[in-house]
């Protein structure tokens, strides 16, 4: 129902829920990819990268009036399907109306990214540690550097909703905002992917400045050992002198002993059987 002023009636909490629900079924029935946003409780982000998404948006005075309904929005289920791509955003919010919200955010630039990478050299170790947030305290702050970071100012960023509200930043554009943030709880590669930056290009900074060995010789810990091999392979390996191990040694003299045993035992029977023979052909002669 719509009043005069073209504004739709009030509808309660409640009938938004299942109004989104019906929605979702309906949509994922038709065979179509559905992600909403789903808040466990009033806290609405948990990590580093989607707190720092959120506090970044509330820093920005231009924001602050109407970040509050949206929160509201977001904790009560109403967005309906959050879809994150390189540069925009596309989502569906539940209101009075089934509302289509779509944000596109500008890029972060070569030479601030570059500059990002140059900063953080050496300070990630792993994408691993990268992102689940276990940064430095002085990553965190580059990263998070207002104007300068990866995160958007709201200059950076587009705003459309299809609702009737005049205002740029309707409750539904600030719903999707902080489910933007929500998302990046679970899955902080969609900031990268959203920024159109490479995540790797900071663990690839990691080891800039760090003393390098010489031309063409192999880092440590990158060469194996003899016996690390011999245990990798199963081999018997000589040491560096050409002497084998003092296992292989002993086999060696011990086979080499039994064939020697073996000869002698041989030319002793020949000579025996030689020796009688001879005492056989005397005894013939002499009769």
């Amino acid at each position: 129902m719509v009043d005069s002023w073209n504004w739709r009636s009030y509808v309660s909490v409640g009938e938004r829920r299942r109004q989104a629900a019906r929605e979702v079924e309906a949509r994922r029935k038709k065979g179509q990819a559905v992600s909403p946003v789903l808040i466990d409780g009033r806290t609405i982000v948990r990590t580093f990268w989607g707190k720092a998404w959120c506090e970044n948006l509330e820093r920005y005075s231009d924001f602050a009036n109407r970040l509050p309904r949206g929160r509201t929005y977001v904790r009560h289920g109403s967005v309906v399907d959050l879809q994150i791509a390189a540069g925009e955003i596309h989502a569906l919010v539940s209101g009075s109306s089934l509302y289509e919200v779509q944000v596109k955010v500008e890029a972060v630039s070569k030479a601030r990214w570059r500059s990002i990478c140059e900063d953080c050299a050496g300070g990630i170790d792993s994408l691993v540690e990268l992102l689940q947030g276990r940064l430095s305290k002085a990553v965190m702050e580059r990263i998070c550097r207002q104007g300068v970071g990866l995160f958007p100012a709201p200059r950076e960023i587009a705003m459309s909703c299809g609702c009737p509200d005049w205002a740029t930043m309707c409750k539904h554009v600030a719903a999707v905002l902080y489910g933007i943030g929500a998302r990046f709880d679970k899955h902080p590669e969609l900031l990268f992917r959203l920024r159109e930056v490479d995540e790797k290009d900071l663990i690839a900074s990691a080891g800039k400045g760090l003393p390098t060995p010489a031309a063409g010789a192999p880092g440590k810990g990158k060469v194996l050992g003899g016996e690390d091999l011999a245990d990798l392979f199963g081999l018997d390996m000589a040491t560096g002198s050409g002497a084998a191990p003092a296992g292989r040694r002993k086999a060696v003299k011990k086979a080499a002993g039994k064939k020697t045993v073996g000869k002698k035992t041989g030319v002793t029977k020949t000579a025996a059987k030689k020796a009688a023979a001879a005492r056989k052909t005397a005894r013939k002669r002499a009769i």
